[in-house]
Parts: structure tokens; sequence; C-alpha cells
């Protein structure tokens, strides 16, 4: 008899896996945050944009990428001359993970039990979605894609495959630029540029 882990996932559309994740309780962060956040973008996306996890103005939004990191990953891809109509933009962890200080809900790494609960979510979405690639945006995206642990710094800029031949191009996400050293934030935004520009040739015609 098969094994129910060797058997393919069959891909269920994305209000339905919206529904599923909201309704999810598989680690506490479904509990504490206002709603789950799905990605968004067409199915057959040319490539699939993956971060770590919503932040506080995706969690009240129910959307992806639409806080201060996401703005200026918009920035960067109109900077580079892609199509956002040819991206899908998602996370690895579907809920708001943060820690309350004062009024204000911080943002805080999930952990890798959360992350890995998580994963078939993900798993589900990329079945649905069958992006030509990925771009992982920061060390939780990048494991959860390569499932393994993964050097951002030095790994970063460069195509890797996961376990089944998928293309995954790794960097930095767009947070840590917000959050670095302001005298070296034009040469930091200058290399990650570079980075991202590895993906042109899947975006550009």
């Amino acid at each position: 008899m098969t094994k129910p882990e060797s058997l393919p996932i069959r891909p269920r559309p994305i209000e339905v896996l919206r529904q599923a994740t909201d309704a999810c309780r598989e680690c506490p962060l479904g509990a504490r945050a206002t709603q789950s956040v799905m990605g968004e973008g067409p199915l057959h996306a040319v490539l699939m944009v993956v971060g770590e996890q919503p932040g506080d103005k995706e969690d009240l939004a129910g959307r992806p990428f639409v806080g201060p990191a996401g703005r200026l990953f918009d920035r960067a891809a109109a900077e580079l001359g892609w199509n956002r109509e040819r991206l899908y933009v998602t996370n690895a962890v579907k809920h708001f993970k943060f820690e309350l200080r004062g009024k204000r809900r911080m943002h805080k790494t999930p952990a890798q039990r959360e992350i890995d609960a998580c994963h078939h979510w993900l798993e589900a979405e990329i079945a649905r979605v069958k992006p030509d690639a990925f771009l992982a945006l920061g060390a939780t995206a990048a494991r959860a894609l390569l499932q393994r642990p993964v050097a951002v710094m030095r790994e970063r800029g460069q195509w890797h495959e996961d376990a089944a031949g998928r293309r995954v191009l790794v960097t930095l996400h767009p947070s840590a630029l917000l959050r670095g050293d302001p005298a070296q934030r034009e040469a930091a935004w200058t290399a990650w540029l570079k980075d991202l520009s590895a993906a042109s040739g899947l975006l550009l015609p």
C-alpha cells in the first residue's frame, strides 16, 4: 500500500486554502493572529516570491506584501522592470507572530516547529500555482523551500535546487534592508538589486 506521505498533493483552489489556513490551529500562531494571509498573484506565475510571515499591516489587511517591506520589494521590482502581474507573492508562514510592547505588536521570528507546521500549506499553494521558479526572501523562506539551513549571506544571489529539482533564488528579506545601518543603505540596496536581477531572465522579454 502506498504510504500517505508519498501521495501527490491535490491542488485546491486558493480560496479553499485561505479558509483552511484561517481555521488552522496546528501551531499556536493562528489563535492570536487576526486572520491567515495567503498569497496573491496569477496561477502558473513565472516566479513565486516567498517571504517569512505576514507583518502587522498584512495581518490586518489579510493581504501579503502590503507593509513597509512589501513596498520596498515593489520598488525594487519596478526598478528592475519586472511586471508584478507575473509574480505570485506569499509567505512561508501564514499567520503573524508577534509580541506586545505596550499597544504595539512587534514582529517575532517564527520558530522552526511553526515553520514546519505551516509547510504543507505552502506546498499546497505551490501545487496550485505551479510557478516556474522561486525567490526566497530571507532565511525562513529559504529553509522552508530548500528544507535545509541556509546561510543567506553566503548563498545570496545564487540559484539552488530543492529536493524536487525546483529552482530557488536566495536573497535577503527586504526588512533586513530597513533594519540595516543607514550609512550602508545605498550599498545594501545596490547589492540586493543585483541579487534580484538574477531572476530577470525569467521576467523580462
